[in-house]
């Protein structure tokens, strides 16, 4: 899977500074590895509302690990910019019809480039690729950014469909 979004309207061979190229990789690939401890420190750190150590870190990717992010019942994308690793997210399948959106994150210094919409593109892609009919994730309500992000393409809230401890808003969206 490669997906290819760009602010600029040129036709040149070489991507363009502000192209993102989002692909399929290993979670465990130095580049996912970061991108998820990233992304773990984030969310734990806002949750906690200070900082992370490298420990809590550790612990909370042994506590949540990525090994359901593989085929046949699952992917994990990492999204470029420019080259540079930015972001990631996964897709798991929850049953035949149903993949379920994981570890979204873009990196704050990447914000408000277009990489959350060429990640969700992706995985969106993915989740087909999957045989799934309907994306699902749930969120927190202090994870605005996301929230935001969700519903500007097309994910609405639904009801609960899981018990996660910090499960607090649930977004689904049809795979048409």
């Amino acid at each position: 899977m490669n997906t290819k979004t760009s602010s600029s309207s040129s036709t040149a061979a070489a991507p363009a500074a502000d192209t993102w190229t989002v692909v399929a990789e290993h979670f465990a690939t130095a580049d996912a590895t970061a991108l998820r401890r990233a992304y773990y420190a984030e969310v734990a750190g806002r949750y906690w509302k200070r900082s992370v150590t490298d420990a809590e870190i550790d612990q909370g990717l042994r506590d949540d690990p990525a090994d359901g992010l593989v085929p046949p019942t699952g992917r994990f994308v990492v999204g470029r910019l420019a080259g540079a690793p930015l972001a990631c997210g996964g897709v798991r399948l929850l049953d035949l019809g149903t993949a379920e959106l994981t570890r979204v994150y873009v990196d704050p210094r990447a914000r408000g480039t277009g990489g959350g919409a060429a990640l969700l593109a992706a995985l969106e892609d993915e989740a087909r690729a999957l045989g799934a009919e309907r994306v699902r994730l749930d969120t927190r309500s202090d994870l605005v950014e996301a929230r935001a992000l969700y519903a500007r393409h097309g994910y609405v809230e639904i009801p609960a469909y899981n018990s996660g401890p910090y499960a607090e808003h649930w977004f689904e969206k049809p795979m048409v």
